[in-house]
């Protein structure tokens, strides 16, 4: 006969193993939940039930009738009081597990009796899905894993995957028939408690997202909560263009000035300057004679401010002309402190408060190596990479001391008057500015820093390293770090761009495009479901994360914000002609 016609019309075609089976060339392997940890609370079992994986969980519970259950309870208190007895007849010990259980059964019995509870028959099956069997017995020994970090045993369905499967399918049928009579406060505390609502505390640094597009709540979130698993206070807003990313994130903005946060931003296109002007913040405009920001500033204080600031400017330098080797390093390291000291600066703080140099300065003082000290010619070759930012068309950016200020409210620095080359360079001297005032500890406050199109700087392998060292120590200086892009490729394409997006404490997915989603869903460990709503999302829609947290959700702005936050040209234009 062929094989061909053995096929059930409009069916996977099913390959039956000890373990597991082929549905079509996807594997799928039963576990069966055998023990349960003896005490539990309300939600114990969630690190389980939302494993990133891709696991079909079914729960299926059968109540007991109160006859069958008060008999059932009997004879167990029978066979425990009867072992009990015999043990001590022979001058046994007693069993301190039998007399715990002897214990339970007749508590249960009283409660049953009572009708403060009933019994049920609960069983729990998770089925996990691989495309080989390599990826199918890494996932089953995670899952395992997870299973035995919170007292659980798993055991797997051997000689029975098809029932398996079957009884996690939403049929409502359990042929495997594996369960466990449990109470009703045992059951409750198993199931997924939660409504589709987040359920972290919140504090005064709460931002209100929207609506839950499950329970119809208010999706409320704070992005510096202290008791979130990972510890930074980094949000990443990924997106495709056109899906609502900018409009998330200035309502973000917006609503985190509401709260008493002083926020910047640092801006490539000039997407905030309607909302700066109308909040009273401050716009700083790279590039400008009114928009420079000098990197030898130094802070009034700070016991290692001197030594900070001149790794910062071999991390800038790099950044402008390429990686230093070790002799260009060497040399420039001698060139800034000579330079300092010509305006009688040096490692003491009291000589901080002086004019700083700049960067002409630092050039001047390469050209005037002498050649004995300068053999090899590496302080003129490093004078002439540099020569086009003071000399020549990139001068704007360095071409005099610092004319901005960055102590608004509100500070939008704009990167949008910067030839492309500069973009990286001006972005890495803005973060490193909004870093300066962070650590300044005469003035705590909560802080928001968003970056745009962040992707930029994460190109760079030094920008990247900067950004990352960031965001891993920006929540000890109560500062939050929100990256946002359309990028999501760049982003994920460097070992550090992956590291700052997955050690994020919140990440916001709107609608992904198809060629990304693999990469965001391996990096955030997405479950099947999740991709589908990354998927899928409508505009504005977007899918937050932090740890276990999960939650759906839909912008929403008051007509006044959306007014203020709208990148649709249309709505734009309409609003142009009505203000007229």
């Amino acid at each position: 006969m062929n094989k061909d016609h053995r096929r059930p019309l409009g069916g996977p075609a099913i390959r039956l193993y000890p373990r597991h089976l082929d549905l079509d060339g996807r594997l799928a392997q039963t576990m069966i939940v055998t023990g349960y940890p003896h005490d539990v609370h309300a939600g114990w079992a969630d690190p389980l039930l939302t494993y990133p994986g891709h696991v079909d969980i079914a729960v299926h519970v059968v109540p007991v009738p109160g006859q069958l259950a008060a008999h059932r309870l009997r004879r167990r208190r029978a066979r425990l009081e009867s072992a009990w007895r015999t043990d001590a007849a022979r001058g046994g010990l007693e069993d301190p597990l039998r007399a715990a259980a002897a214990e339970d059964a007749a508590l249960l019995a009283e409660r049953v009796a009572g009708g403060e509870a009933r019994l049920f028959r609960l069983a729990v099956y998770l089925t996990v899905h691989a495309a080989t069997p390599e990826e199918l017995d890494a996932e089953v020994r995670r899952l395992s894993a997870l299973a035995g970090s919170i007292l659980v045993d798993l055991a797997p369905a051997t000689y029975r995957p098809l029932a398996g499967w079957i009884a996690t399918l939403p049929l409502g049928t359990d042929p495997v028939e594996a369960a466990r009579t449990m109470d009703t406060d045992a059951v409750a505390a198993l199931m997924p408690l939660s409504s589709p609502d987040l359920a972290a505390d919140l504090g005064e640094t709460t931002v209100v997202y929207g609506e839950n597009v499950h329970s119809g709540g208010l999706v409320a979130w704070d992005w510096f909560n202290g008791d979130l698993d990972n510890g930074n206070a980094v949000i990443v807003i990924l997106a495709r263009s056109g899906n609502g990313k900018f409009y998330l994130a200035k309502l973000e903005l917006l609503r985190a000035l509401y709260m008493g946060v002083r926020a910047s931003v640092i801006d490539p296109t000039d997407e905030y300057a309607a909302l700066a002007d109308a909040v009273g913040g401050r716009r700083v405009r790279l590039g400008l004679p009114d928009g420079r920001l000098n990197p030898f500033d130094l802070p009034d204080t700070g016991e290692q401010a001197f030594t900070t600031r001149i790794l910062f400017l071999h991390t800038l330098v790099s950044v402008m002309v390429g990686a230093l080797d070790a002799a260009e390093s060497a040399t420039l390291d001698r060139a800034v402190l000579a330079t300092y000291a010509e305006r009688g600066i040096t490692r003491g703080p009291a000589t901080w408060n002086r004019t700083p140099p700049i960067l002409a300065d630092l050039v001047a003082t390469l050209r005037g190596t002498d050649d004995e000290a300068d053999h090899a010619g590496t302080a003129h070759l490093l004078a002439d990479k540099l020569a086009p930012f003071t000399d020549g068309s990139h001068r704007g950016l360095f071409d005099g001391l610092s004319t901005a200020t960055l102590t608004s409210h509100l500070t939008v620095i704009s990167l949008r008057h910067l030839p492309d080359e500069l973009r990286t360079t001006g972005l890495l001297m803005a973060l490193d500015a909004l870093w300066s005032q962070v650590r300044d500890s005469a003035h705590r406050q909560p802080r928001l820093i968003t970056i745009d199109e962040g992707w930029s700087l994460l190109r760079d392998a030094v920008g990247a390293k900067y950004l990352f060292n960031f965001a891993k120590n920006a929540r000890r200086h109560w500062a939050g770090l929100t990256l946002v892009t359309q990028d999501v490729a760049d982003l994920l394409a460097t070992d550090l761009g992956r590291a700052v997006a997955a050690n994020a404490a919140t990440q916001i997915l709107l609608r992904q495009a198809p060629q990304n989603l693999d990469a965001v869903c391996e990096s955030f460990h997405l479950s099947h479901g999740e991709r589908q709503i990354v998927a899928t999302a409508e505009r504005g829609s977007a899918l937050l994360t932090s740890g276990h947290h999960r939650a759906v959700l839909r912008a929403l702005a008051s007509p006044e914000e959306h007014r203020l936050i709208t990148t649709d040209p249309a709505e734009l234009a309409r609003m142009d002609k009505e203000d007229q």
